[in-house]
């Protein structure tokens, strides 16, 4: 795996339920929590719960040693990680932006439908090699 800054790492505790897990993110935002239906999806929900948490920001909370974390009998304390920039660019915000285009093009898009937003993000996604 490559490393980077844009790749965090946290440690998870698996609280088994009578179906499934519940997770525990222990620092993120004094605790979060998420659950899962079974393992995999449970670690996937934690991966997004970080993600969600922490997209907006440019300063992460510091992770604790896994080896500090401790546990009851029945639980499974593990890590997950998460590349912020994929998570980002997988599951991005929408911002209004105003453009300038000739009139022209504004009346025939509008004769065919043309979905001006969507139209310009791929432009701009192949202006931008995205």
């Amino acid at each position: 795996m490559k490393n980077n800054k844009n790749t965090l790492v946290y440690p998870v505790i698996l609280h088994p339920e009578d179906s499934g897990y519940s997770v525990e993110i222990p620092d993120i935002d004094h605790g979060t929590w998420t659950q899962g239906e079974n393992m995999k999806d449970a670690l996937m929900m934690a991966q997004d719960a970080v993600g969600l948490m922490l997209e907006d920001e440019t300063d992460y909370p510091k992770a604790t040693p896994l080896e500090d974390i401790v546990i009851k009998k029945d639980e499974i304390k593990t890590i997950v990680y998460l590349n912020l920039e994929e998570y980002r660019r997988n599951n991005p915000k929408t911002v209004r932006k105003n453009v300038t285009v000739p009139e022209y093009l504004v009346v025939l898009g509008k004769k065919k439908n043309i979905n001006f937003s969507a139209v310009l993000t791929e432009a701009l996604k192949n202006k931008l090699d995205e």
